[in-house]
This record gives C-alpha cells, structure tokens and sequence, in this order.
C-alpha cells in the first residue's frame, strides 16, 4: 500500500530534499506541495502549489501524512489543519518556544504527531549514548558545540537542545553557559553550549566530555542533508494509521 503525503515548505532546503526522497521509494508519493512563495512551477516534478491552499488541498487529496519543514508559525497553522481533519504530522521543525510545543502536544491528542529536531539515524544513537558516557563520568566538564549553515535562524539547534536535555538528565548539570566572553572562569555544574553558523555547513554536533587528564568526544556529522530527508520519509510511512500519540524520531528506529 502507498502512503500519500503532503509536503509543505517544498522550496525550501528540506522540503526539495523529502520530494526526492519520496521519488526514490515505491511505498510513498506526494499527492501536493505547497510552499509561501510559487516562483517555480514545480519541485522534482511535483507540481507547487500555495500554501494558502493548504486547507482545501488536505480536504480534497486526503493524504495519510503531512511532512513539515518550515517554520515554527507556519507549523503550528498546518498542524491546526491536519488536526480538524484527522491528517497525522511529521515535523522537523524545531524553534518553537513552550506554547508552541504544547500546542503540538495538544493535538496529538487528536492525531498521531512526530516531532523530531533530527531524523539522522546517527543523531539518534548519539542521543542514545551520551546519557550513558555523562552518568559513567561524573564530575567531568562538558561542553556542547553544534555547526549549521549560515541560514539556520535557531540558536542552538533543535538538536543541540535534545542532547542537552539527554546531557542533564543524566549528570549533575543545573546551567547552559551560551558562549564566554571577559572574565568567565567555568563554574561548576555548567554546561558550555556554543552555535557556530558558516557557509552551507549541512550539520554537526560535539559533545566534549573532560577530565581525569582525559577527554571523550562524541561527534555527529552530516554531509548531505539527503540523511535528514530519508529519515523524515521513514517516519512518515511509519506514522501512517497509528493511533493518536505524540512520538518521537526514537520509535520509528526501535521498530
């Protein structure tokens, strides 16, 4: 069976890279893709359409998903959408402050919804493990560097924030220090979280664990935003006919 989606923010960067990695599958096709702007009359062959018809086009095409990559705002308005009409959401979105992540909870009382700031199958297993390596090596300093193309708008990233959380609640960790500047001696059960934004740099993610005259370096590093796309594809198929639910990129790997 053939899992229909819609795509939103199809122009942009991730939103062309879904529609071909929906081309590269059988079990999947994009019924519609809607974006902000229509300068282009389609994406890999995909015809574009407004995003203002987002509404009508979920009515009349019925697709089993919706795949977001946008924008915070953007997202909570399809959301809203595929919730009135019974449409699960697959998100990727990250930026959004505490009421816009209630707001998603909240629908997925209503509809099956996964949001996940990563759908790298490496991030995962790097969230997997790093609670691990900080509950083995209590009292070591950590620091947190994340590196993304020179568009990214949220500082850290969606990424940076899961690990972080991952980070704290497995060690003794009670503040993120945001970069130093001056006079900053480290001060004791912080967090060091530094942004770096560059070129078109696809993504990276260190975490450095120091002390005991030893340092551990956990990496992840993506260098084709194609791992992203294929992994929000994934998802997608997987969420299609689940029951109602908040999930996480973390139980379409377990299965």
């Amino acid at each position: 069976m053939t899992v229909q989606v819609g795509v939103t923010g199809a122009t942009g960067r991730m939103g062309e890279e879904v529609i071909a990695a929906v081309a590269e599958r059988e079990d999947i096709e994009v019924v519609f893709a809607v974006n902000r702007s229509t300068n282009a009359e389609d994406v890999h062959g995909v015809e574009l359409e407004s995003a203002d018809a987002f509404d009508d086009l979920v009515v009349e095409r019925e697709p089993a998903a919706v795949i977001d990559f946008t924008g915070p705002e953007s997202a909570l308005e399809y959301a809203e959408t595929c919730t009135e009409e019974g449409v699960a959401f697959v998100t990727g979105t990250t930026g959004f402050d505490d009421d816009g992540l209630e707001t998603l909870e909240d629908a997925s009382e209503s509809i099956p919804l996964l949001h996940a700031p990563n759908f790298a199958r490496g991030v995962q297993a790097l969230v997997n493990v790093v609670g691990e390596a900080v509950s083995n090596l209590p009292g070591y300093d950590v620091e947190l560097v994340e590196t993304h193309h020179n568009g990214k708008r949220d500082a850290p990233s969606g990424t940076a924030n899961r690990l972080l959380e991952e980070i704290e609640a497995n060690g003794e960790f009670n503040e993120r220090t945001h970069g130093r500047e001056g006079d900053q001696p480290r001060e004791e059960a912080e967090i060091g979280v530094h942004a770096l934004r560059a070129g078109d740099i696809t993504g990276e993610h260190e975490i450095l664990l120091a002390g005991n005259h030893e340092e551990v370096r956990l990496t992840h590093r993506a260098e084709d935003r194609g791992v992203f796309a294929a992994g929000a594809v994934d998802a997608a198929v997987w969420i299609a006919g689940r029951k109602a639910g908040y999930y996480d990129f973390s139980d379409v790997i377990a299965e």
